[in-house]
């Protein structure tokens, strides 16, 4: 099975929005695993400059499911517009990488 490994980035407004979050793409095999970290951002959103606390969450998962974890975030997000960006993991460690593998395939 080739795979596109890819950590996928995607900022909540809460703790709780963003375990929400996480919790059904792990649950529906869309991602492998999903880490939380509070951060802080400073934006600009319909000309205001605004600054937030808010929640990063690091989606591990193969870039094919892209599609539908969009789709599926979307549907879950509180946000307008939310973050949803895609970065390719280009190395790793081989046994790291199987278990995504085999946690995003379906049954």
């Amino acid at each position: 099975m080739a795979t596109d490994y890819t950590v996928v980035l995607v900022t909540a407004s809460s703790r709780l929005e963003a375990e929400k979050i996480a919790q059904v793409l792990v649950a529906e095999k869309l991602a492998a695993c999903v880490n939380l970290m509070p951060i802080h951002s400073i934006y600009t959103w319909k000309s205001e400059l605004c600054r937030e606390d808010e929640w990063q969450l690091m989606i591990k998962t193969d870039l094919r499911q892209f599609e539908h974890l969009e789709t599926r975030i979307k549907q879950l997000h509180s946000y307008e517009v939310p973050e949803i960006i895609a970065l390719p993991i280009l190395k790793g460690s081989a046994n790291y990488l199987n278990w995504i593998s085999e946690q995003i395939q379906k049954d």
